[in-house]
């Protein structure tokens, strides 16, 4: 429980401070983190700002990058280095 806990935080955090503006992509993911999809909750996140081409500072990169690896998902950002500013 308190792995499933620290995972959702983690995801929330960074979804907090993602660049998604979108409030229906927003909540689709505050959803999956809530029926315990964490997983997928961090995948469907990547993958709207890899979509939305969102830039993203090296920092928060490096974040969805340890993220992935806590997650046990296999370079899952690699699509987002290119989205890096500054």
């Amino acid at each position: 429980m308190e792995r499933y806990l620290y995972l959702r935080n983690l995801i929330s955090e960074l979804l907090e401070e993602s660049p998604l503006v979108s409030e229906e992509v927003v909540a689709d993911i505050r959803h999956l983190l809530r029926v315990g999809e964490e997983g997928l909750a961090f995948d469907t996140m990547c993958s709207w700002i890899y979509e939305d081409s969102l830039p993203i500072t090296l920092a928060y990169y490096e974040r969805l990058v340890s993220a992935a690896q806590e997650l046990g998902i296999p370079r899952s950002t690699d699509k987002l280095d290119e989205l890096i500013v500054g």
